[in-house]
This record gives C-alpha cells, structure tokens and sequence, in this order.
C-alpha cells in the first residue's frame, strides 16, 4: 500500500447489535477492495477478525477487530466492534479512534437499545454517522420501514441514498440516488455489481427519494440552497457536497442497504465512505487541558508535533504485547522514541504494523495524522494513554469505559496455581481494562467483575486457554457482620496445671454495644496492678482474634465496646498466653448473653432507565427489601432511581436489569453501611453458615 495522506484517510467505526452482520459486511468490504483474498464467514470460522477462539465458538465478536482497504485511491481503515452487552467495552474505547460511524441495522426487526447506545455515544464525540441496512435477502426485509424506525428511535433525519433492487430472495442490487444508476450483482460475491437496467415500476420512487435527497443537499449549504429555492437544478457533484456538509454536521443520517453476506452493495457502501466520510482533517481538532489549564488544540497536522492515543491492546502469552493507536498529530517513523506522557516514562516504538484482522503488515515508511497502527513490547503503556515526543504535555482525556456491575468469586481448581492466576489476570486487564480485580478482606475471596455473566465466563475461558489456569467462578460470598444489642459483666477464666508450670488468667469484662458504624473499642480499667499491665495488650489481643469468629454464624463482630475492669493473676502460672486465651474466653460467653444479632451490608444504588420502566424498576426494589430515596429526571426522557438495598438481593442484577428494561437500564452501585438483618432471614443465613461450617 502507499503512504498515507490525512486527506484520502478514512477511519470507519461499524458499531450496532450483535447478530446484524457488522462482521460479515466488513469481512465483504475487505474482499470487494481485494484487502483478502476470499470472503470470510462468521458461520465457517474462517473471518480474518473474529480470531479469538470463544468468538468461533460463538459465532459472535467479543473483541474489536481492525483492517484496512484501499479503495479509489483512499486508504479507508475499518474497526468491527462487538455488539454484545457485556463486550460493549471494547466499542467505547473504539469510538476515540473512529472518525466517521457505520450503525448496521438489520432489514427485518426493530431497533434495539444498544443501537441508541452506540448513536448515543459516537454523538457525544460528534462523529459523522452513516446507517446500514444489512440482511436485505431476509424474506422479511423492509427497507424503508427499517430506515423508519431507525430515524423514529435516534431522532435525527435519516436521508435514503439507495433504494434495493428487490427485498428477500428477489434481492439482486441498488440504485443509487444521486446517479441514478442501478448496480446488479451476480451470484459470483466479488462484491462489484454491473450497472443495469432499473426496474420500470421503480421510477416513481426513485424519483419522489431523489427529491428528498436534493432538498437535504439544498438545506445544508447557503448557496445550493439560494440556486435551489431560484429553480435552478443541482448537478451530482452539487449534490454530493451538499450531502456531505449534512453529514459533517450531522444534522443528517445517510441510509445504505445490502447484505454482507452475499456481498451485496458493498462497493457502493465503499464509495459512500470516500465521497461523504470524513477525514481526518475535516474533523474538529481535540482540544486539551493542560495541568496548569491552559487549552491546546491538536490539529491534524503532519508538521505538528507527534501525539497518538493508544485505545486498544492485544496480549499474546507468546507473541507478547501489541499496543494499537490512532496518530492524532505530527508523524513517526519506525524506530522512533517517543514518551509516554500519561505514564511520565520513554518507550522504544520498533516495528510499526498496520493491522489486519488477525494479521500485520510492517509499515514501509511513516505514520500520518489519522494512521491506525499497531507496536510491539512497550514497556508500560496501556489503553487510553497518550503518546508523544519528548517535549509533550498534552494528555488526551482517559476512555470513559462502562462501570463493571456484576462480580464473582474466583479460585485456581489447583492450590498450586494461585501465582499464575495473579500473571494471568493482570496481563487480562490489559487487554479488558474493564475486568477489574479485588480481594475482600473479610472474606477473602478474589473477585472479578465485569459487564455481566458472560464477560466473566469468556474471561476465565481465555485463563485457561491463555494461561493454562484452570479456574472455579461462584457468586461471592456476602459479607455479613454480627453485633450485639444487650450488654453484660462476665468472667474469662483460663486455668490448667500439667504438673510442671501450669497456665492461669483471670479477666472480668464489661461488653456493650456502641453506635453502627464505630467499629471497636477496648477500654483498660485495671487497678490496683489486679492484672500486671505486660499482660493486659494479651487480653486484647485474644479478644480481636475471637471477635473474627463471632458467636451466631462464624461472621466477624463489630460495633462494641469491651472494658477490662478487674482480675487476677499467678506470680509462677500466670503468662501472655494465659491472658489471651481468658480474654477470648469471656469475650465469647459474655456476646452470647449480649443478644446477638446479623448485620448485612446495604448498598446504595443509582438505577437509570426510559420513564416507562420506572415502576417496574421501583416495584422491583420492594420486592428486594430496598428503600426508595428518591428520583431525579435524566436526560433524554429517563430517570435516576435512587435506592438502598441489601447487597445479598443485588449480587446478580445486571440480568434481572437487562430483562426488565430489555437491556435500555444502566445502574451504578457503592457499598453504604451496615444494618440489622431481618429475623427470619437471619434463621436462613445463620442455618446456612452451620451447615457449610459442618461440611468444612
């Protein structure tokens, strides 16, 4: 391929709902280009951008996958991104590199809500936005009602530049509306249809959808719409540019159809790209704060200084790491330094790749404004950082990546492999910064978490593949609490002669209850020398330990106050041993008189769903022995629910959210306090805890 010029790139993102065929549509583009050499088929296994085993196995994208095509002289580099919910991730990390948007839509079924996510989110980043209706040959396809609903869910005019040459098995071709010529394809799928004669009884249409498309030119641009308004008539070229200034502004949606499997309209979905796509260049230039808040632009400039966001990265247990940018400004050659400017450390850029699909390309000379390509071994750079030269200070935002929702316990099967799964897991974050890891200390189990069940499950599938780890995934355990409620005075007397040095402690305890949430406190009111003062810290050391065992389920006691007021020693028997054991002693006879009870940790939760579902939601929260705080009106016609619920009735909720709401709800969720559990709950939790305590 040649080198690359800013003005002939086009970076093009294809986002939407999984099962629409993203991946199948640009595996054709790919071959219509003559990128490949064959079309790949999500169905064989045999694509060159679902790579990773769980994706063959499920014939579906779980990660981004990039490729690049020259078409009309144009180097156009195209991102296929998942289009499920739990790998939705990988898209927002996506988008920062994407400068034009292709939503796949599918001919034959409404719109779905991770459609309005993704047109959500790339217009948050203004990117100008094209719509493809995929699966033409479905014997239930519409096209327009397709482009309908899409322009009803998204809210933005949607402009039909084609309309098919049949729906369903009759499907055979387009007409393209600014040339008027109608494109037939053959049963051979090279992608390249032959200008043919349009069907008689479509000429009404084509000429009531031109019409449309020329008043959309006509409104973008002043001066095309002055000749318009005067009766004059636009030419094609007239057309295009004013077409193309909509889609800049985005005040419009351009609407291709086709069908990716069969490899039809795939070269007319390439010339839409290189006639209305952005390029780097016409893109607003990023404006960075700086630390002491002053504003820089980065233009797309080749003169200018190099600056590249690093957005996605790929860990090969052999192979290694491979760090994939986009270069924001300025070039860079292979064999180049550069620093890494979030992570304040220099790296040594060796080879430059252009990545396709499951494969690279060395680059031959230098990257552009507007380049994808790949690097190997960096050091300590991650997704999100920014690269630059030596003397950069700007640092592009962080990728604003989904918050994780749904957590499980993890365990090697094998006791010996607890250090592989720590290797296995960090190299997974890099490539998932979404996974996130914790250790709960009351539990001590290891969580991971992440976007939803299935996330977790291919996550610990790829350790094992990966990393020949092999491990147990079981919902965490909940960490309750116990306290008291009553208070009391008790003896903790140990005493034990062997017949040589015997073993003697004698303590008296107050124990009360302190207020939710003050932890513990131990109080020394010995007189007297009654206990010799080297003893007393062995009275409370014994006293912490047994308070991690509590007295009603084996749970950790808190919230209680316990003062040493009296006692008595043994000048020959009486040791730092001794006193422990009789503080543990009466720390467990006195809780067990001090009405002990269940404490369970109740979070604080932010549901956001369209208005519709608010009741569900709210209903739902009762059911779950939540409280309801309050609602806050969001934007877009939605509300905040915000709640407090026992974190035992939300360890999987993600699920039960996504039916509810048929996948349109968002919540985010921090741990609040503790509170007293409810009796008959408590009978379950405590009866539960008795028996895995006997079956341990």
């Amino acid at each position: 391929m040649a080198a690359s010029q800013t003005t002939t790139l086009r970076n093009v993102g294809f986002l939407g709902e999984g099962g629409n065929g993203k991946t199948s549509l640009v595996e054709a583009c790919l071959y219509t280009a003559k990128s490949t050499d064959r079309q790949g088929k999500v169905d064989d296994g045999n694509t060159i951008l679902d790579s990773e085993p769980e994706e063959i196995s499920r014939n579906s994208s779980i990660t981004a996958a990039l490729a690049f095509a020259d078409w009309n002289k144009h180097h156009i580099n195209l991102i296929d991104t998942p289009g499920y919910s739990n790998f939705i991730a990988e898209t927002v990390a996506c988008i920062r590199a994407m400068d034009n948007a292709i939503i796949v839509l599918n001919s034959h079924d409404d719109p779905k809500v991770i459609t309005e996510k993704v047109f959500g989110w790339v217009s948050e980043e203004k990117i100008p936005t094209f719509l493809f209706v995929n699966q033409m040959d479905h014997e239930q396809a519409d096209f327009l009602a397709a482009a309908a609903k899409a322009e009803e869910l998204l809210g933005t005019r949607v402009a039909v530049m084609q309309l098919p040459i049949g729906q369903g098995d009759s499907f055979q071709g387009v007409v393209d509306l600014v040339s008027g010529k109608a494109k037939i394809y053959d049963a051979n799928g090279n992608g390249l249809g032959k200008e043919g004669e349009m069907p008689a009884n479509m000429a009404d249409a084509v000429e009531e959808y031109k019409g449309k498309l020329i008043e959309f030119a006509a409104e973008a641009d002043e001066s095309l719409l002055e000749k318009y308004l005067d009766g004059g008539e636009l030419n094609p070229d007239e057309i295009i540019r004013g077409l193309k200034q909509g889609i800049l502004e985005r005040s419009l949606l351009p609407v291709f159809c086709g069908c990716g499997v069969k490899n039809i309209g795939t070269d007319e979905l390439l010339n839409g790209i290189v006639r209305f796509g952005a390029s780097p260049a016409e893109r607003p230039a990023p404006v960075v704060t700086l630390e002491d808040g002053e504003e820089v632009r980065v233009d797309a400039d080749p003169d200018a200084p190099f600056r590249a966001l690093a957005f996605k990265t790929v860990v090969d247990p052999f192979a290694g790491k491979l760090n994939i940018f986009r270069v924001m400004s300025g070039s860079i050659s292979p064999d180049s330094s550069v620093m890494n400017v979030t992570q304040g450390e220099k790296e040594r850029l060796g080879s430059l790749l252009y990545v396709q699909g499951k494969n690279q390309k060395p680059v031959p000379d230098k990257l552009v404004p507007g380049d994808i390509a790949a690097v190997a071994k960096l050091k300590v750079t991650k997704s999100g950082d920014t690269l630059g030269n030596e003397k950069a200070r700007e640092k592009f935002p962080p990728i604003k990546y989904p918050t994780p929702v749904i957590s499980y316990a993890i365990a090697p099967k094998s006791k010996g492999d607890e250090e592989k799964l720590s290797t296995a897991l960090s190299r997974m974050r890099d490539e998932d910064p979404i996974l996130q890891m914790s250790r709960d200390a009351q539990t001590n189990e290891l969580l991971l978490s992440g976007l939803g069940v299935l996330h977790l499950e291919v996550a610990v599938d790829r350790i094992k593949r990966k990393y020949g780890v092999e491990v147990e995934m079981r919902t965490p355990r909940v960490p309750y609490r116990e306290t008291i409620k009553g208070r009391t005075k008790v003896q903790g007397r140990y005493k034990k002669q062997t017949g040589g040095k015997g073993q003697f402690g004698d303590t008296w305890l107050e124990i009360e209850p302190l207020p939710r949430g003050e932890g513990f406190e131990f109080v020394d009111k010995i007189v007297g020398g009654a206990i010799p003062k080297t003893y007393i810290p062995a009275v409370e050391k014994g006293i912490i330990e047994a308070m991690d065992g509590g007295v009603l389920a084996g749970y950790p006691v808190t919230d209680l106050k316990i003062t040493l007021y009296d006692g008595s020693y043994h000048d020959v028997d009486s040791s730092e041993m001794a006193f422990k054991i009789a503080g543990s002693l009466g720390f467990k006879k006195g809780v067990a008189d001090c009405k002990p009870t269940l404490l369970e940790p109740i979070m604080t939760i932010d549901v956001t769903v369209p208005d519709e579902y608010t009741g569900d939601i709210i209903g739902d929260m009762n059911s779950r022995r939540g409280r309801v705080l309050g609602m806050d009106p969001d934007a877009g016609g939605k509300q905040t629910i915000k709640a407090q619920v026992p974190m035992s009735e939300v360890l999987n909720y993600a699920p039960s959210l996504r039916s509810m709401t048929q996948d349109r709800g968002d919540f985010s969720m921090e741990f609040s306090h503790y509170e007293e559990v409810p009796g008959q709950v408590a009978e379950k939790v405590i009866a539960e805890a008795s028996v895995a305590s006997g079956e341990s």
